[in-house]
């Protein structure tokens, strides 16, 4: 299984497709196949890389305090190690704020920021530590996942085969590596960045995304920036209705002259 070292910790990616960079960075409490709709499709035009994040998947568990911003390193690293020189890079929650700060600190990196979520600026995320810390994991992340989305979707034949898949990992996982992941989620703040933001940016929200009000507000706070409400769904929109997010993403693509053929 691949895995980069070029921030000093073993970061596990997928990589799929070919053609021009696409990365993909999840939400928590997922992994990288969070994204499997999206890595099996979009692999039609790009090379797409999906990354687990610290702390998460087959990524190490790092326990030593670290920054947003070291995130970011580990996707520089995996790009790097693929020589993907460019990319449209595509997170969701966690993922969604590290897109938006690997575009801010490295925008010749990247051709496009798409967000599902759209957080920019400090969160409060000392519930969920102390959920993490304290209550038995496996149910706790379970019930965490059917946070994500809409209570038809968690009551699914598909939603109980994936987050079953997912509840394989649970043994891989620590507690303590998660805290640090939320207290980096929970300090960055991007907002002061905002109004020069430099590359072309869509945000996209469930209908029923609790992060929605976030993302409006980010949306409105970049003056070219693209919103999108995917209608029925939750924060991993993505999940819920494969078909309707890749839409609008390729709408996206293609009207900013990225996808290949067109």
């Amino acid at each position: 299984m691949p895995k980069s070292q070029a921030n000093g910790i073993d970061v596990h990616f997928e990589v799929t497709g070919d053609g021009p960079g696409m990365v993909l960075i999840h939400a928590i409490p997922f992994d990288n196949t969070l994204w499997l709709y999206q890595a099996a499709h979009f692999s039609t035009w790009f090379t797409v890389a999906s990354v687990d994040l610290r702390g998460w998947g087959r990524t190490e568990k790092v326990t030593a305090p670290f920054t947003l911003e070291d995130i970011c390193r580990d996707v520089i690293g995996v790009m790097d190690d693929l020589g993907m020189d460019t990319a449209v890079v595509m997170g969701c929650s966690i993922g969604s704020k590290t897109a938006l700060m690997l575009g801010a600190l490295w925008p010749e990196r990247f051709k496009a920021v798409i967000q599902v979520g759209g957080n920019s600026g400090p969160q409060d995320m000392s519930a969920r530590m102390k959920g993490y810390a304290d209550e038995d994991f496996p149910p706790y992340r379970r019930a965490h996942m059917d946070f994500g989305v809409t209570e038809r979707f968690a009551a699914s034949p598909m939603a109980k085969y994936l987050f079953a898949n997912l509840a394989e990992r649970d043994p891989w996982h620590d507690p303590a590596a998660i805290v640090r992941t939320f207290e980096a989620l929970s300090a960055a703040d991007l907002r002061d960045r905002l109004a020069a933001y430099p590359l072309p940016t869509m945000i996209i929200n469930g209908e029923f995304d609790n992060a929605r009000p976030r993302g409006e507000e980010t949306a409105a706070r970049i003056p070219h920036a693209r919103h999108e409400v995917l209608l029925g769904a939750g924060h991993a929109c993505m999940i819920e209705d494969p078909a309707g997010f890749d839409a609008l993403v390729l709408d996206f693509l293609k009207a900013e002259g990225l996808l290949p053929g067109l």
